[in-house]
């Protein structure tokens, strides 16, 4: 496992030092993070296109973070990837994730977030990395809960219809040799194990379909966070270090009672200050030779976002687990032939 490192998304800004990467880069690098996970939506920040078509661009980037002491962890399309698929419900809500010349036109913002999605592909490979952190955007999302009771079939032909848009992408990160790391989170028909399985299926168990783990979305969901790295290991590619709180009431679950975030039960919080057993998750990850990045992605319904930042680098270095290299009672070890093996067994030489 590599870290510390942050997802850069929640801190850009329009003032100093939130508004250039190389801005972004001394702050993050002044907190102690050796990584930065970049969002390619703002072109101030990073362009993506630019990225996509130039290797001397990349190489560029890589040198203004080593600069600081830092490195590309993944690109971020979580805004584009949304877009992929948007039920009509929330075409309105979603159209400012899109740029104004698609906006009003859903075929049309789809094709521009396809495109974005194939472009971080092909920067991804130029950057060198491994894996790629997105959303996977929702179709049957208003139909999560069963009433009105849903028709036979649609759930199979909302996930039928995802895999058709996502499989040209998947193709196109293969192509660049990149995994493609769903966030598995609320909002998305990629929510929870079940929901990966789903899609897994439909795009014929794809080599470069991958997971984003965030066992803040697994708290609020009452979901075994832990299970779920024992299940799906092999499909982790990438990790964001964020903590969550649930503390349901006599008044509110699950479901939150359309409150603000302070107000509702199932709240996220800085790594540390929430309920997730993150000792439990990081010997999980080693156990299985995770070899990606761990990421603090910062939010937090109650704290400060410079102080969350500032304690989530020390955070994370005291939870990483470098793995041994002999076991611990390797000193008392005997040496064995099958002989001596065959006479400890009580059995003829």
């Amino acid at each position: 496992m590599k870290g510390p490192a942050i997802f850069l998304a929640q801190f850009v800004g329009d003032s100093p030092p939130f508004n250039t990467l190389d801005g972004l880069a001394g702050w993050a690098a002044g907190h102690g993070y050796a990584g930065v996970q970049i969002p390619t939506k703002d072109a101030a920040i990073f362009d993506l296109k630019k990225a996509a078509d130039s290797q001397a661009y990349c190489d560029d980037i890589r040198a203004l973070l080593d600069k600081h002491g830092l490195v590309v962890t993944e690109l971020s399309t979580h805004l584009q990837g949304q877009l992929v698929a948007v039920h009509p419900a929330y075409d309105l809500m979603f159209d400012a994730f899109s740029p104004p010349e698609v906006r009003g036109r859903p075929e049309a913002r789809q094709a521009w977030a396809v495109e974005q999605l194939k472009l971080a592909a092909k920067a991804s490979r130029h950057l060198g990395l491994n894996a790629h952190a997105t959303f996977s955007g929702a179709l049957g999302w208003p139909y999560m809960y069963p009433w009105p009771q849903r028709p036979n079939g649609l759930v199979e032909e909302a996930f039928t219809e995802l895999a058709r848009r996502w499989t040209p992408i998947l193709e196109a990160f293969e192509d660049a040799g990149v995994d493609l790391a769903y966030e598995i989170h609320p909002g998305e028909d990629l929510h929870d194990g079940v929901t990966f399985e789903r899609f897994l299926e439909a795009v014929d168990n794809h080599p470069r379909a991958s997971i984003l783990y965030d066992p803040s979305h697994f708290v609020l969901q009452a979901l075994d966070y832990l299970a779920f790295i024992d299940i799906y290991h092999d499909r982790i590619r990438a990790f964001h270090v964020k903590d969550a709180e649930f503390n349901p009431t006599g008044r509110s679950g699950v479901y939150g009672g359309y409150q603000g975030w302070v107000e509702r039960p199932g709240r996220f919080r800085s790594p540390g200050d929430g309920q997730v057993d993150f000792a439990s998750i990081f010997s999980k990850l080693a156990q299985y030779n995770y070899e990606g990045w761990a990421v603090v992605e910062w939010e937090c319904a109650l704290k400060d976002p410079e102080q969350g930042a500032s304690e989530g680098a020390p955070f994370i270095l005291s939870h990483m687990i470098k793995r041994s290299e002999r076991m611990f009672d390797d000193f008392a070890a005997s040496q064995s032939d099958k002989s001596t093996n065959r006479k400890l067994l009580g059995l003829k030489p």
